[in-house]
């Protein structure tokens, strides 16, 4: 059977026209993933510090769409909406509309500035009733010489909540024992959010530059969420698809190219070789793949790449048997025995005229064999023997697990990995068995 025969009857096959849909998705998630996210994000996956910014354990932002009562979205406001300087004097003023059922979390102000002396810096917030709250009031260290200072202020602050409590005179019912976050959000009639446009406004006099943005904590944040580590776990997820394809197709691949070549030419050989490579197959066949894989990540390294190599060990033997006795019937042919007649080496005789007739047979075992490498590799990372410095599917639900996502009702950082694997494993599953039945004249009727 030809290549083009092969190609018609694979364009019947609907099961497999969906496997391609399915892999094609997935290729056009790695590409966006490579290509909209910055490599530094990637490599800074397991550092707590570049995902201060983000709130954790937020809930994706279209779980709005369902509710009748909205969930408050994580803001970062990093430039203000207008900038005025007078003199040494400098005034940023931030706005966002702020349309929520509930309070949001806190809030902070991040900001740097560049001064001699001793300036001032001042916060204050205008409401959408027309209040202006002051907020702080405070000096910045004194320095006689120029100097570079930055700070995080939140709305924990003593001195926020001190100031807060002094300015009772515009609600009409107590705010003692409320948090700066619910009196600056709460309606100056009842303890309810007051829905609207706010605008905060920073103001450092006596300064050279000041560079601020504003953070208001939310509940809910990006397409899918984030964890108890404030990681965005889009950016997991995206990354995630090519480093498991990458696994999968290099481990299949490699696997089922060596056990094609051990095969045929076991088989081709015959005899006391024959016999003596198979019964290695068969001692390494034995093994136990999982109880290996794990003693291996734990004495020896849980490196991606190594992971890989010993995937591709235990992956082979199943593709040599099956090689081997295709090589049997394929060497009694008459084009066979006409290479031997001419002269030809046994080398050039296995990879010139037996295996490219089994080439669509490996095909197939390729396409099988990667879900079979994904979901080893995920089942590692799962029990924690993965490797820590990619963000895996595996890994992600390891943290999930470690976490207890499960128990505590966080479905978003559990499922999507989970799907996402099921996606990818579907994908192949669906080309393979296509192939397989497009090249198997017994499947095929």
């Amino acid at each position: 059977m030809d290549y083009t025969d092969i190609k018609k009857n694979f364009a019947k096959n609907k099961t497999g026209i969906v496997g391609l849909a399915l892999l094609g998705g997935l290729i056009l998630v790695s590409i966006l993933a490579i290509v909209t996210i910055p490599l530094e994000t990637y490599k800074e996956w397991n550092n707590p510090s570049r995902w201060t910014e983000l709130p954790k354990s937020a809930q994706p932002e279209w779980v709005n769409w369902f509710l009748s009562k909205k969930i408050p979205e994580h803001m970062i406001l990093s430039s203000p909406d207008s900038t005025m300087i007078k003199k040494s004097e400098i005034t940023q003023r931030f706005s966002f509309d702020y349309s929520y059922d509930y309070f949001p979390g806190d809030f902070l102000v991040d900001f740097r500035t560049s001064y001699s002396g001793a300036p001032l810096l001042e916060i204050s917030v205008i409401r959408p009733d027309g209040v202006t709250l002051k907020l702080l009031s405070s000096s910045m260290p004194h320095s006689d010489e120029h100097y570079e200072y930055s700070d995080k202020i939140f709305s924990t602050n003593d001195s926020i909540r001190k100031s807060l409590r002094f300015q009772s005179e515009n609600f009409a019912y107590p705010i003692q024992e409320l948090s700066s976050k619910e009196i600056i959000f709460a309606r100056s009639d009842e303890h309810q959010t007051l829905k609207g446009r706010y605008e905060f406004v920073i103001k450092a006099t006596g300064v050279d530059s000041l560079d601020s943005k504003i953070i208001l904590g939310g509940k809910v944040f990006g397409l899918s969420g984030t964890d108890e580590l404030r990681r965005d776990l889009a950016i997991g997820l995206l990354w995630g698809t090519p480093v498991a394809l990458f696994i999968g197709i290099v481990v299949a691949m490699g696997s089922v190219i060596s056990g094609l070549v051990f095969g045929v030419y076991a088989g081709y050989k015959g005899g006391r070789t024959d016999e003596s490579m198979m019964r290695f197959n068969d001692v390494i066949y034995a093994l136990p793949a999982l109880p290996f894989l794990i003693i291996l990540s734990v004495t020896i390294s849980n490196n991606i790449f190594l992971m890989i190599g010993f995937l591709m060990i235990f992956g082979w033997v199943g593709v040599a048997k099956v090689s081997r006795s295709i090589a049997l019937q394929v060497k009694t042919r008459q084009f066979v025995d006409a290479a031997k007649n001419m002269g030809q080496k046994d080398h050039k005789i296995i990879f010139k005229h037996i295996i490219p007739q089994i080439i669509p047979y490996a095909l197939a075992s390729i396409a099988i064999s990667v879900p079979a490498a994904i979901t080893t590799e995920a089942g590692l990372s799962f029990l924690g023997l993965g490797d820590p410095t990619f963000p895996t599917w595996g890994q992600i639900l390891h943290d999930a697990q470690s976490h207890g996502a499960a128990a505590r009702g966080m479905w978003w950082w559990i499922l999507p990995p989970g799907i996402m694997v099921a996606i990818t494993g579907l994908a192949f599953v669906f080309i393979g068995n296509s192939l397989e039945s497009t090249v198997n004249p017994k499947l095929r009727r």
